[in-house]
């Protein structure tokens, strides 16, 4: 692995099987990604498409049919590596009767932080995710959004090299879940590496630097957001300063000089996440076995942006 990247993966699969050893399902089949340092990396798509397994696959808790998996330059078997990791599951499991101070204490007694260290960083993270005026109050008595905020404090008590986050909005408020992306956004800009999963794809749209898009556990899509969302066929054109005039349409060429106007923008219209996200679901429906290959840009369909879809060798244009 390169310094710079921080997660790969190399034709991973995994296939669940039954007693006797048959196939049940193929939860993932030969994914190959990438994730660099200090990147917010959305991995998406429905339910039953292969995002919980990929987690486990990189954290360690799974084990791979075949392929491979490194992560933090450490192959994702050795579970030592998960010190420098960490992870808000989408439910997190906390002890109820525990509060928000005890319930830090107890996870950095897991990393083998002092007690000053503790008590420091679990008076930090309270502040941070908000929870200072009910960080006393035994966890039975929060709502779900204060058990995801003080969820997300147990996950940075080890200040992680990387943090996986599940459905990190889940429960939360229009306040709670600007806060969140906030945060995310704040943990990028400290150098964190950030793997999210959501089913809220405006969420994702808001923070992520590049996604990838699971269907079937088939790798359909994977990009940067700003270039999977624009639309290549139409142009925009924003301009102030002039008025709408059958001249203008007629001579846009010279006419926003010839009329003192001022171009302010040039560039490609976009679509939204979710408009990809269904679009990439339906054409995964409609093609069985195909998937996207990492590198192989050249045939580019009209319908794909930013990829070139692969079934049995050819192009999805072929």
């Amino acid at each position: 692995m390169a310094n710079d990247v921080i997660v790969e993966t190399r034709n991973l699969s995994k296939i669940y099987r039954d007693f006797w050893g048959r196939q049940k399902k193929r939860a993932l089949n030969s994914l190959n990604l990438q994730i660099q340092r200090g990147e917010i990396f959305g991995l998406l798509g429905p339910n039953g498409s292969g995002k919980t397994t990929t987690i486990k696959l990189l954290l360690g808790l799974l084990f791979p049919t075949s392929g491979e998996a490194f992560v933090l330059g450490e192959t994702a078997a050795n579970v030592r590596k998960n010190e420098r990791i960490g992870y808000l599951p989408e439910e997190s499991y906390l002890y109820r009767f525990l509060n928000a101070e005890e319930t830090l204490d107890f996870y950095g007694r897991l990393f083998n932080m002092t007690a000053e260290q503790r008590r420091t960083r679990a008076q930090e993270l309270i502040e941070i995710v908000g929870l200072k005026a009910d960080k006393r109050r035994i966890l039975k008595e929060y709502s779900k959004g204060m058990r995801q905020r003080i969820g997300l404090a147990q996950a940075l008590i080890n200040d992680p090299e990387l943090i996986i986050l599940d459905e990190p909005t889940s429960g939360l408020d229009p306040l709670g879940t600007r806060w969140m992306k906030d945060l995310i956004l704040q943990l990028r800009d400290k150098g964190k590496t950030i793997l999210m999963c959501s089913h809220r794809l405006d969420d994702v749209q808001d923070v992520c630097d590049r996604v990838a898009i699971l269907y079937e556990g088939e790798l359909q899509e994977l990009g940067k957001v700003s270039t999977l969302l624009e639309d290549a066929n139409k142009l925009a054109m924003q301009a102030s300063g002039v008025r709408l005039t059958d001249e203008l349409r007629r001579d846009l060429d010279d006419v926003l000089r010839r009329h003192g106007g001022k171009l302010e923008s040039l560039g490609h219209p976009t679509t939204t996440l979710e408009d990809l996200f269904l679009r990439i679901v339906a054409e995964s429906k409609a093609h069985p076995g195909r998937r996207y290959l990492p590198g192989c840009e050249t045939a580019k369909p009209e319908s794909t942006a930013g990829s070139t879809l692969i079934k049995e060798g050819k192009s999805a244009g072929s």
